[in-house]
């Protein structure tokens, strides 16, 4: 162990009753609701190996957590657990700060589902350390090599637009402008929830992105919420399609395709939806469009319909094996 944290730990590991373990996961973070939409997120950036499963927490319909500093990883589930019984993010936050018996070594953020912000810097935070909370939103930061970074995540965060996951990435990118970590940069997570549960939990995270381990994490998840967007956007492509609205779906898939190029099965599966949803031409392009990039794809085709995902129908099987048969080589 460094001995940056041995003081700290020294403290923790005193005689007394027994504690959970701590982690010294320090790094920025943010917090947040959006007020137009009611998501919850929390985004985070650390130089500590995987960070996702760690600090940020969120459920749809109660709130957001993030837990770092010196960590309890208790306040992330046990934050969520108060507030969904009825609790305030600031009656929460110090409910569990008062049966802490090392509250000095803590920085915590709560968001509820109402908007309610409360924020905790502990006096042992390793500096340059705080937090500054806004309208629904908080952002905190410890081991930081300058004192600016949270004030420049806070106007980041205001001054940026899009999306809930877009406007924390900004906070994000703001902080590493300003010098973020002191030690460097290792690990990243983004975690984005619906306003209320829906029944289906795992529709119900919108974002839920990590990098383990990566010498440039925020370019990363930077990466990864794009195409996030861009299946999102597929999805809602098929939704179109089994609503028998075709002209939208074709926007989604053109959307879908704009974002993630590189990703040749996402247009495969919209030529596929489009071919057998009564937009021939649209699907013949696109099914051209995806043999240029790789053949291969034509493969597939009558093995989907061997199972009824395609029309096992010999002359338009017949014809998307000539659509391949004039694209690219192998």
């Amino acid at each position: 162990m460094s001995p940056l944290f041995a003081l700290p730990l020294a403290l923790l590991a005193a005689p007394g009753p027994a504690r959970a373990p701590v982690m010294p996961v320090t790094t920025y973070s943010i917090v947040a609701r959006d007020p137009a939409t009611g998501e919850l997120g929390v985004a985070v950036q650390s130089h500590y190996f995987s960070v996702g499963p760690i600090v940020p927490w969120a459920e749809p319909g109660v709130g957001a957590v993030a837990t770092q500093s010196l960590v309890l990883v208790d306040y992330g589930p046990n934050g969520l657990a108060l507030m969904r019984d009825g609790m305030g993010a600031a009656a929460a936050l110090d409910s569990l700060l008062r049966a802490d018996p090392n509250p000095d070594v803590r920085q915590v953020a709560m968001v509820d589902a109402r908007g309610n912000v409360a924020a905790h810097t502990g006096r042992l935070s390793i500096p340059e350390a705080g937090h500054r909370t806004g309208h629904q939103y908080s952002v905190q930061a410890n081991l930081m090599h300058r004192a600016s970074v949270w004030p420049a995540m806070a106007e980041a965060y205001e001054r940026a637009r899009g999306d809930l996951a877009e406007r924390m990435l900004a906070a994000l990118e703001a902080a590493e402008r300003e010098g973020g970590d002191i030690r460097g940069r290792q690990s990243a997570a983004l975690v984005v929830v619906r306003a209320e549960p829906s029944g289906r939990p795992w529709a119900d995270r919108l974002y839920d992105l990590r990098v383990e381990d990566h010498p440039r994490p925020l370019e990363e998840l930077r990466r990864l919420v794009r195409l996030r967007r861009a299946y999102h956007a597929s999805d809602a492509g098929d939704h179109a399609i089994a609503a028998r609205r075709p002209d939208e779906a074709l926007r989604h898939y053109e959307e879908a395709a704009r974002l993630a190029p590189e990703v040749v099965e996402l247009q495969f599966w919209a030529a596929l939806s489009m071919y057998t949803n009564g937009r021939e031409a649209e699907g013949r392009d696109a099914f051209r469009r995806v043999f240029a990039r790789q053949r291969r794809w034509a493969e597939l085709v009558p093995r989907l319909a061997k199972v009824g995902l395609f029309p096992d129908d010999a002359a338009r099987l017949a014809e998307v094996a000539a659509l391949a048969s004039r694209s690219a080589p192998w």
